[in-house]
């Protein structure tokens, strides 16, 4: 059997910096008269005290540092413990919230999906408002650099997330993966706060503009308007769209850019391929609007701007009620929610690495059909891809379009109409935010769902965020034996 002790230490150490950060929104309900700030003290004794337990009953249990499969079943476990403890104050503020409803809005934030059973959002207590951007805001990149940061220590590289994800780093960045923890941290902050002050010149108050900040920079999507974005001007929409395709980017990049080394960011094969496909979905919304609306250009190409990159990010906002545009533009947005950003981002879904080695796999297959003599090398970017990514990625693909299939069946088995099952599946897998059909709320949210469907999307979105086969594999009986 698999020692979970160790696994239990780092979940506990994290519990407890989870409930010291609950203080954050007790603070602002404090300062706002709001009552709710006993709910987060509360919350925040529980998940400390929880967090603190486990710590001390497993104190020495990391001197060996973690195994491959112990470093599974950790990254698995976080991303379901921390969620159940993040929906605690949510459960205990909200009244019309249910502990299922509560774990639903935890999940989607730490998972950075975006999708919300909320609504009354212009009248919730601000620090509820603050704890789901939070939630974002550590599910983003937060997680991923605290386990950057503690794995070298207890012997399991750093790096190994980046070749995880069939990353390339193009050189080694700095000489210890702490280092580059420490540095995507700064430079995560960093960008938060100059998104915040462009929110705030563009005349978003400081909380408002804080909030976004914290959902635009880890592609979350939650908002603090029932309208999303529809609630603030043309410049806001402007700020959010560079700063969300930003969010899409490589963080690695932005290490070697404030390094001094920027022609890795040009030269990223992924970078330039997100960038052409984002101009061309954006084109063909704006083309097909100019011909079948008689709105001014400038108002066509900022909303299409804006949502084709909330979609192809994965952050979820809206500006426009974007069904009512038509059938063609709603499937570029669904094929971008299903594209996804760069690796080694804060977006989800399958992301445009995979395509890439996808679409030469398969140009390799068409050209071995014509010649089935000749021995065609599988090159990326003027590299040879090794056998292992190629077959990682497709074996990703089979178990993202096999895991979508089932989803639908199973969320239209609860009694949600096709359209609603279809979009609730996409948003879920993919992480992306919004779903469209008759049982989603004029706000978005998604409350009028059944309860199992909820369930379902709440496992499909940790499904998504771990891109499927690390959740898969710790439920294998082979995984379990010594």
């Amino acid at each position: 059997m698999i020692d979970i002790r160790p696994v239990a230490n780092i979940i506990g150490w994290l519990l407890m910096t989870l409930g010291v950060i609950m203080l954050g929104p007790l603070i602002v309900d404090l300062a706002n008269d709001s009552p709710d700030w006993r709910v987060f003290l509360l919350s925040s004794f529980v998940t400390v005290i929880s967090g603190g337990v486990l710590v001390l009953a497993t104190s020495n249990s990391l001197k060996q540092g973690l195994t491959l499969r112990q470093s599974f079943l950790m990254t698995t476990l976080t991303w379901c413990v921390l969620p159940l403890f993040g929906a605690i104050p949510l459960e205990m503020g909200l009244d019309h919230v249910s502990w299922t409803d509560a774990v639903f809005e935890s999940m989607s934030g730490m998972t950075t999906t975006g999708a919300t059973i909320l609504y009354g959002l212009d009248d919730m207590p601000p620090g509820m408002l603050l704890w789901r951007s939070i939630l974002q805001w550590l599910g983003g990149l937060g997680i991923v650099i605290v386990a950057l940061i503690f794995l070298p220590v207890m012997k399991v590289g750093g790096m190994q997330h980046f070749r995880s994800e069939g990353f390339d780093t193009m050189g080694k960045v700095l000489p210890r993966a702490a280092d580059i923890s420490l540095m995507l941290l700064q430079i995560y902050a960093g960008l938060t706060i100059l998104c915040a002050l462009a929110y705030l010149i563009a005349g978003m108050n400081a909380f408002d503009a804080i909030n976004h900040a914290l959902t635009t920079l880890s592609t979350g999507g939650f908002s603090t308007r029932d309208a999303s974005f529809g609630a603030y001007g043309a410049a806001s929409h402007w700020i959010a769209t560079f700063f969300m395709w930003a969010a899409g980017l490589p963080f690695i990049r932005y290490v070697q850019v404030i390094n001094g080394s920027v022609s890795p960011l040009f030269r990223d094969i992924q970078v330039r391929a997100y960038f052409r496909w984002s101009i061309y979905a954006v084109g063909l919304v704006v083309i097909y609007r100019a011909m079948t609306s008689d709105e001014a250009l400038e108002p066509i190409i900022r909303e299409a701007a804006f949502n084709v990159v909330s979609l192809f990010s994965g952050t979820g906002y809206g500006s426009a009620e974007v069904t009512a545009w038509g059938d063609f533009p709603l499937l570029v947005f669904i094929v971008a929610g299903f594209i996804g950003a760069c690796t080694a981002s804060t977006g989800c879904s399958i992301k445009v690495f995979r395509f890439l080695v996808l679409f030469e796999a398969i140009k390799a297959q068409l050209r071995q059909l014509v010649s089935p003599n000749r021995v065609i090398p599988l090159l990326l970017d003027g590299r040879r891809l090794d056998d292992d990514v190629v077959v990682s990625v497709v074996v990703m693909f089979t178990a993202f379009v096999l895991g979508f299939g089932v989803l639908t069946i199973l969320l239209s088995l609860t009694g949600l109409e096709m359209r609603t099952a279809f979009t609730a599946a996409w948003t879920s897998i993919c992480n992306i935010g919004p779903a469209f059909g008759t049982e989603v709320g004029p706000t978005g949210a998604m409350n009028m769902f059944p309860t199992e469907a909820k369930w379902l999307m709440i496992v499909a979105m940790l499904m998504g965020r771990l891109e499927m086969i690390a959740v898969v594999v710790i439920v294998l009986p082979r995984f379990w034996r010594v």
